[in-house]
């Protein structure tokens, strides 16, 4: 399920371990599609922040649900498959819109380079009659994608209560289930002797701003994409001398779906 972002407002009041700090850097990209090429390409996630913790934040939550008064509310069955449904159709809807994209500017190049021409000359009437054609094609293509766009926006429009009903069943459970969690991360800090940190990537996904004293960490992160969220929570051994590296991307993630 999705957790929302805690604020770790004890960790400032911790200071810094007589050891020394030791610096960790953190890359963060992922794999995604070009809309113009169709090509998978790299792109760095900018403006995300990233926290480096003396202790395993996964293990914290897990032993709280399993502590809780009342189990945790799972995914309806049909909240899952609407997803589906509508994911689905926004790629319908979207390879349309594309596909009348390109015959739209197809159509105005054509239009400029006619203008070139006399109606009576040969290369006007053969660019004429392929106008003529893709214009039908266009047509055709611009109905096809409304079509698919209202079914996507229904489908949508369908989920809205069934994907609400069940947020506020896990937000209400999650209320009561970590009412202690702050509590928690701080005594975890403390029993570690260690510090953490927080940081934020730059333009180019990097986040090099991590000073903490050796010891053992995770590398908590999050980036929310359109139906899912990517979560890390990657363990590092962090020692003295040259700067640790972590790459986080989709191979080191969970993939978390968000309803």
């Amino acid at each position: 399920m999705k957790r929302s972002t805690l604020l770790f407002s004890a960790i400032a009041a911790l200071g810094l371990a007589a050891c020394g700090p030791a610096q960790v850097v953190v890359t963060a990209q992922i794999e995604v599609e070009d809309p113009a090429s169709g090509q998978m390409v790299t792109r760095q996630l900018s403006d995300m922040e990233v926290w480096l913790l003396p202790y395993d934040r996964d293990q914290v939550f897990d032993s709280l649900t399993a502590a809780a008064a009342d189990p945790e509310p799972q995914i309806p069955a049909e909240l899952s498959e609407a997803q589906v449904a509508i994911r689905e159709a926004q790629e319908e809807w979207l390879a349309a819109e594309n596909r009348w994209n390109t015959l739209r500017d197809t159509l105005q190049k054509l239009n400029t380079a006619m203008e070139e021409f006399l109606p009576s000359e040969t290369q006007y009437r053969m660019m004429f009659n392929d106008y003529n054609d893709l214009e039908a094609q266009y047509s055709q293509v611009e109905r096809n994608k409304d079509q698919l766009f209202a079914r996507f926006d229904s489908l949508t429009k369908e989920n809205i209560s069934r994907a609400q009903g069940y947020q506020m069943r896990v937000d209400e459970w999650a209320a009561e289930a970590f009412v202690d969690v702050d509590a928690v991360m701080t005594a975890k800090i403390r029993a570690s002797g260690l510090d953490a940190a927080a940081d934020t990537t730059d333009a180019n996904g990097v986040a090099s701003e991590l000073m903490v004293p050796p010891g053992e960490y995770w590398v908590h992160a999050r980036y929310e994409e359109v139906y899912s969220e990517l979560y890390w929570n990657v363990p590092v051994s962090v020692a003295r001398g040259e700067p640790v590296t972590v790459t986080l991307n989709r191979s080191n993630a969970q993939v978390r779906p968000i309803y």
